[in-house]
């Protein structure tokens, strides 16, 4: 177990900088996940800490080491990848030892440790079996043996659920972050999906354009979100903006208000039109278009009345419930 330290971290493609100084420091056994859209630098980011990409400027330390000039094999890291990255011709078993037979540990000892991971991830009844015979979920177990075998500082996970169907992402996290919790391994987890930063960091960070817009737990970063790009990505469905001037006040920035904080009354501060809705069991979507033709929606519990389509509405929240950002997309 170790601590990770990332300080004014940059990475640039000859003249064009894609990381644009990144500074956190990663507790021993702290769950990080790195999440934000296509694009955003956060494969780029963790990439770096696996010493796969070079640090452009800035410096990368685990448990108070500078490795920047170290070579991935002795940072003392373990990788899962989305893709798997198994040996198809190698057994379950050869798959997981492959990496302490390259450092020449004791056979007795590959054997006992390929045992315990087997033994916490299920996996085996599977040992002689090769990873075709295995499906999507045991396959991404054997990957995260092959990892757990290693008894790394740190581990890293590049969108290592992004192969699977909904069902089984949602039993994958689960088994990630328990998994995590009783090794106590510092981790770094990068993902786009903001399901699975919401349940499975500590904290997080969102990435917008090479810039961690915003670090923090994941509750924390909801409720507070310090830009609009962070209101508007984290949450689903995501947060409406509105103009000042749409609400008659003076301002060139923005207001968000959560779908959640959004009701349906007879009067209050903003007409719109019902678009459609979406009735999803507990709760119903209603999506509506404001004076502007903008998509709005609000989040209501079912049972409660749903406007016909084409419906003239009126909108009201709680004034305390706004955030406010100014022109620079910062909160106000």
């Amino acid at each position: 177990m170790a601590s990770l330290t990332l300080e004014n971290v940059r990475k640039s493609f000859g003249p064009t900088e894609v990381i644009h100084g990144v500074d956190i420091d990663v507790k021993d056994g702290e769950f990080i996940v790195i999440v934000g859209p296509s694009g955003c630098g956060k494969s780029t980011l963790l990439r770096m800490v696996a010493g796969l990409e070079t640090v452009t400027s800035g410096t990368v330390s685990i448990d108070g080491r500078v490795v920047n000039g170290v070579e991935p094999m002795d940072r003392d890291i373990a990788m899962v990848f989305q893709n798997y990255a198994l040996y198809p011709h190698m057994s379950v078993f050869d798959n997981m030892a492959y990496g302490l037979k390259i450092a020449k540990t004791p056979k007795p000892e590959i054997e006992a440790r390929v045992a315990q991971a087997a033994k916490m991830l299920q996996l085996e009844p599977y040992l002689q079996r090769r990873p075709r015979e295995l499906s999507g979920g045991q396959r991404q177990r054997v990957a995260m043996g092959r990892a757990i075998v290693r008894k790394p500082a740190v581990f890293l996970f590049d969108e290592p659920l992004s192969n699977l169907d909904a069902k089984l992402r949602v039993q994958m996290r689960l088994e990630i972050k328990t998994l995590q919790r009783d090794l106590g391994v510092t981790s770094l987890y990068v993902t786009h999906d903001q399901v699975e930063a919401m349940t499975l960091a500590d904290r997080m960070i969102v990435m917008n354009g090479g810039v961690a817009d915003q670090i923090g737990a994941p509750l924390e970063v909801y409720a507070n979100p310090q830009t609009a790009f962070v209101a508007g990505f984290i949450g689903s469905p995501p947060t409406n903006f509105l103009a000042p001037a749409m609400l008659g006040q003076s301002g060139d920035g923005q207001i968000g208000i959560r779908p959640e904080h959004v009701r349906l009354a007879p009067s209050g501060q903003l007409t719109a039109r019902a678009a459609y809705s979406e009735a999803l069991g507990a709760e119903t979507l209603v999506h509506l278009r404001g004076p502007n033709g903008g998509l709005l929606t609000v989040r209501q519990d079912a049972g409660e009345p749903i406007p016909e389509e084409g419906a003239e509405v009126s909108l009201d929240w709680d004034v305390d419930r706004e955030m406010r950002f100014g022109p620079d997309g910062r909160r106000a």
